[in-house]
């Protein structure tokens, strides 16, 4: 399946919905510089392409009393591939791993692993990820600050392609697209050919 081609329009929507997925329609649409009919057909086709995956909230941890963050390194004791597959099936399923990726380097599999306090990862390691059965060893280390958590996606790269500048000069105006500075650079009406309007 070939990616969907995004233009600029595109990519501002993807920055509002990113920072506010909650933003009404209606919003969105004068923030992106579209009449609301066109905007809503954009973000159904972003949707629909897999481009925006889901809406989600996102949970302050320590409300919810989930304290400490972990990083764990977990070496296999073969390199072939039903080992990784035994290990992967298993900690699927487990709500405190938040990531969990495949890694080149001395481990196979790095974890963020989300929990309470030290008790209970101590719990988590001895009664679950010791036991699986493909795991020879394990490195945890204890996030002691968080100095960033962000959960938005770059597009400025994304953006410099579909605007076809080329320039590395252009970096400001990639940032005010993205802010949503230009709406009046590219206007969009249902169903009409009127022209575009600066503001």
């Amino acid at each position: 399946m070939q990616p969907m081609k995004l233009d600029e329009i595109d990519l501002k929507i993807l920055h509002h919905l990113q920072r506010e997925a909650r933003i009404s329609n209606v919003e969105l649409a004068n923030r992106v510089g579209l009449s609301p009919a066109p905007c809503l057909r954009r973000v159904r086709a972003l949707e629909e392409a897999g481009v925006i995956l889901k809406y989600v909230a996102l949970l302050d941890p320590r409300a919810l009393n989930l304290n400490v963050t972990v990083l764990v390194q977990v070496s296999l004791d073969r390199q072939v591939a039903e080992r990784f597959q035994m290990f992967e099936q298993a900690i699927r399923d487990r709500p405190e791993v938040l990531e969990c990726d495949v890694t080149t380097g001395p481990s196979d599999f790095l974890l963020r692993v989300v929990v309470t306090d030290v008790a209970a990862y101590e719990q988590f390691q001895r009664e679950f990820l010791s036991r699986i059965d493909s795991v020879s060893t394990t490195n945890s280390s204890f996030a002691l600050k968080q100095v960033k958590y962000f959960t938005e996606l770059p597009l400025t790269e994304a953006l410099t392609g579909a605007v076809g500048t080329g320039e590395a000069g252009d970096e400001a105006e990639v940032e005010a697209h993205l802010r949503g500075r230009a709406r009046g650079a590219s206007v969009e009406t249902a169903q009409t050919g009127k022209a575009n309007r600066r503001h």
